[in-house]
């Protein structure tokens, strides 16, 4: 486990980085930063959150629900982050998520929407725009993102559409990561007419990036939890 000097010296350079990228955007940009706890184990999160931290993503269905569970005395912000199985909707609903943060397609939001009404529950979600086209990751296309998001907003009555999330383009050149954040970033803006608040984009290696491209939310993990 991670000692709390460690940690702490993490958080304070990743906020530092946060900050610096944060202001050539405006000094009026503010950043979410959601601390990716996939790598790490719950003592860590938990000290983390004495730290000051309070949103945490998980990947895995399971694992949120685990650390749901043995966290509950914390007061934390949960969000799901991962491709999501038909199969887990029902047990996602039950952790009760602040952000659903990847719905990749109409199919998946009618079929949460289904449930979410048989539960009598709400979620807050983002659509997930695979911007590079990588047929390694999921999300909707560019092209189709608005015309999906406007049909979940207006078929899905319990899902909150509150924008959109991107993974950067797996590549080394860093003009075609940038190319990838700032594809979703004009999709946001144009959603932004429709309500939209929240444009996620952004990892432990190129969240500098993301936020000079409009970010708003990045999701961090081994810049925090790494040694």
């Amino acid at each position: 486990m991670l000692f709390r000097d460690q940690l702490q010296k993490n958080l304070d350079a990743v906020i530092w980085r946060i900050e610096q990228a944060r202001i050539t955007v405006s000094e009026h940009h503010i950043v979410k930063l959601v601390a990716v706890g996939k790598y790490t184990d719950i003592d860590a999160i938990a000290l983390l959150y004495d730290l000051g931290q309070r949103a945490f993503g998980e990947n895995q269905v399971q694992q949120l629900e685990e650390r749901c569970k043995l966290l509950q005395e914390l007061p934390l912000e949960w969000h799901f982050i991962g491709t999501l199985q038909k199969n887990k909707i029902n047990k996602l609903i039950d952790t009760k998520p602040s952000l659903m943060q990847s719905i990749d397609s109409v199919a998946l939001a009618l079929e949460m929407d289904e449930k979410l009404a048989r539960k009598n529950s709400r979620m807050n979600c983002l659509l997930q725009v695979n911007s590079a086209k990588e047929t390694s990751k999921s999300g909707v296309t560019p092209e189709e993102a608005i015309d999906i998001y406007q049909e979940i907003a207006e078929r899905c009555r319990h899902i909150n559409l509150r924008g959109v999330m991107t993974i950067g383009a797996h590549s080394e050149d860093r003009a075609i990561v940038q190319k990838s954040f700032e594809t979703t970033h004009h999709i946001y803006e144009f959603l932004q007419k429709s309500g939209a608040t929240i444009c996620s984009m952004g990892m432990s290696g190129d969240f500098e990036l993301a936020i000079g491209c409009g970010s708003n939310l990045v999701r961090v993990g081994s810049a925090l939890f790494g040694e």
